[in-house]
């Protein structure tokens, strides 16, 4: 299963991956990963600007673009109400503003404050999104989905204002911004283990998560240096963390609504 959802990052064609959405719980899940795509790129950005494992951060850039489009297109047709359709065709207009300065150009720092704004724009309405698909699943897999979907973004969310910092194109709220999302993920964590939905392949994978935790946050404690290792450990351990949670989020996914 973890290797599907590795092969959507990758950009490989992999048929189960990029499977149409066919009931509630994966549109819930895919406008979840539409968050999570939003400060991945940023971050992909980023580390590239800075020089932080270039090619493989330039790897992540485009296939989070790629996965980014395709899912858009499939959310807006499965939109089951007006509101939910309205909101995806708000995010389709930030959307083409945020891929027109992440596509084609070589990051720069200019750029990089652009991206920073952009992404919390873009990430405001998939968020939105989400929560209005949970809102109409009105089941406890679909809040499970968003919640587990959510720590998702909050992963990426923290290694993009981490790099963000370490490359000078921080805002003035970038600081307060990463400590909040930090004390989501752990308070998250702790509501999703606590979740008597769980099977024990989900608490199973809870506990992986927790474990790359663990060095994420000690990555994300490392104060930013000249050689870029903080960085590239920043980048390396956020793409561990994302993995495991993306596997815990799939089996949220099947769960019975």
């Amino acid at each position: 299963m973890l290797g599907i959802f590795i092969a959507v990052f990758l950009g490989l064609g992999v048929d189960a991956a990029q499977a149409q959405i066919n009931d509630i719980n994966s549109a819930i899940n895919k406008a979840g990963r539409q968050r999570m795509l939003s400060q991945r790129m940023a971050k992909a950005y980023f580390q590239v600007g800075q020089g932080v494992e270039v090619e493989r951060s330039k790897k992540v850039l485009d296939a989070s673009v790629a996965t980014f489009d395709r899912q858009l297109v499939e959310l807006k047709n499965y939109a089951p109400t007006p509101d939910i359709k309205a909101t995806y065709v708000s995010l389709e207009q930030s959307w083409l503003d945020y891929k027109d300065l992440l596509v084609g150009k070589n990051p720069s720092q200019d750029g990089g404050r652009k991206v920073l704004a952009l992404s919390e724009e873009v990430l405001t309405l998939a968020h939105q999104g989400t929560v209005q698909l949970e809102k109409h699943s009105a089941s406890t897999a679909g809040r499970l989905v968003n919640i587990s979907g959510r720590q998702r973004m909050l992963s990426q969310r923290m290694a993009k204002f981490y790099q963000a910092s370490a490359w000078g194109v921080n805002d003035a709220n970038s600081t307060a911004n990463l400590e909040k999302a930090r004390k989501e993920f752990s308070a998250a964590l702790a509501e999703l283990g606590a979740a008597p939905a769980n099977t024990p392949q989900i608490k199973d994978g809870l506990e992986l998560v927790k474990q790359q935790w663990f060095f994420f946050e000690n990555a994300l404690g490392q104060k930013v240096g000249a050689d870029k290792r903080p960085q590239t450990a920043v980048a390396t351990t956020s793409e561990r963390i994302l993995e495991e949670m993306e596997g815990v989020v799939g089996l949220y996914e099947k769960l019975p609504r």
